[in-house]
């Protein structure tokens, strides 16, 4: 069977496109990554890639005049490098609607917590503040409402008693770089139907 092929986006050190790497090495995972695409120059993840021999590009956003002439690139390297779905893997920037209608259930995103609680930034840290005992992580499809759309896999993390931000954060990055890949795998195997806003066959960890 062909493999799926992925074009992973990214802002900063990579260690979930690393994940998928490393699942990718694997003879018997259904994907394979075509081309990484980051908005910044200076993002560990480009010397993963590199270092994978993977295709990889930068693409500035202070290169475009609006969000949508800098989504058409990023749309246009995707399509010549023809993946069939786009990864989010910490990328820092928000993404048109223009965007998300191309790639509509064929964009997936990771975030720090079990959505629907905690969206936005800093959500380890929205945990630690709500008192809650147990967190986690969520890979999801993207839609434009930001760390909104149907649920994939999640995995929880418990909070523990003297937790930092960065202990917490820490240890959920651990269950991410398992739950992404995971989450790959099930769509390429087409075992993802989505139907509406909700995902039918849905595996939690």
């Amino acid at each position: 069977m062909p493999k799926l092929k992925l074009a992973i986006l990214i802002s900063g050190s990579g260690s979930n496109l690393q994940a998928i790497i490393d699942a990718c090495n694997h003879v018997d995972f259904p994907a394979e990554i075509s081309v990484v695409i980051s908005n910044k120059a200076n993002a560990y993840g480009l010397v993963r890639a590199k270092n994978a021999g993977i295709p990889h590009f930068v693409i500035s956003h202070h290169d475009f005049a609006d969000r949508l002439s800098f989504d058409q690139s990023l749309h246009d390297i995707i399509m010549r490098y023809g993946a069939q779905l786009v990864c989010l893997a910490g990328f820092m920037r928000l993404i048109t609607p223009w965007f998300i209608d191309q790639w509509h259930d064929r964009m997936l995103n990771i975030h720090p917590s079990l959505l629907p609680s905690f969206k936005g930034l800093h959500a380890q840290q929205q945990a630690l503040n709500a008192g809650v005992k147990i967190t986690g992580c969520t890979v999801h499809f993207v839609r434009p409402e930001m760390d909104s759309g149907p649920i994939i896999m999640q995995a929880a993390v418990p909070i523990i008693a003297n937790d930092t931000t960065e202990s917490l954060a820490a240890r959920i990055l651990i269950e991410e770089h398992k739950i992404y890949p995971a989450s790959i795998s099930m769509i390429a195997k087409n075992k993802v139907i989505v139907e509406g806003e909700r995902v039918l066959e849905m595996s939690c960890r």
